[in-house]
């Protein structure tokens, strides 16, 4: 079973719900070394004309440097019954393990000189136009600077077109 490619406009889901409590995948690297992560902050929505994805990774995440190193990268979307591989991608660095893509139980797909997860519902393949490391002199007010960075470790953003839709078939 693979994946066919779909207009964008046939989306029809809940960003809310996709993102912030199914969780997503992001994915970066090439056929010989990519890693993935976990990551249920994000969005989609319209930039500069474009369909575009957001997506927001700490500095300490081994899958920063594939994503800052590449130009393109997949934000996959998983099953439920995936939620083991979740929580594993999640929570276990590829600097820790020889191969976390085993680890977890999920198998690296390439696609457009990018990759997503074989196992996922969905790929968004995304091509970066803009990353800005978060500033905490930026935040109004203090609330959530306090709250979501305590170590000072701010996320970097990405803002990245949606060049292809992949769905599972």
């Amino acid at each position: 079973m693979g994946f066919r490619e779909i207009k964008i406009e046939e989306l029809s889901f809940n960003p809310f719900e996709k993102i912030g409590k199914q969780w997503m995948l992001i994915t970066a690297g090439d056929e010989s070394k990519s890693n993935t992560m976990t990551a249920s902050w994000g969005g989609l929505g319209i930039m500069w004309g474009k369909r575009v994805a957001t997506a927001y990774i700490r500095p300490q995440r081994y899958t920063k440097e594939f994503v800052d190193r590449e130009m393109k990268f997949t934000l996959s979307f998983l099953p439920e019954e995936q939620r083991k591989a979740l929580n594993i991608c999640g929570s276990i660095s590829g600097r820790e393990v020889e191969d976390k893509w085993q680890f977890a139980g999920l198998t690296p797909y390439v696609t457009d000189g990018t990759v997503g997860v074989e196992e996922a519902e969905m790929i968004l393949v995304c091509r970066k136009m803009y990353s800005q490391a978060m500033l905490p002199e930026c935040f109004v007010g203090t609330e959530n600077s306090d709250k979501w960075y305590p170590d000072k470790d701010y996320h970097t953003m990405y803002i990245a077109e949606i060049e292809k839709v992949l769905v599972r078939e």
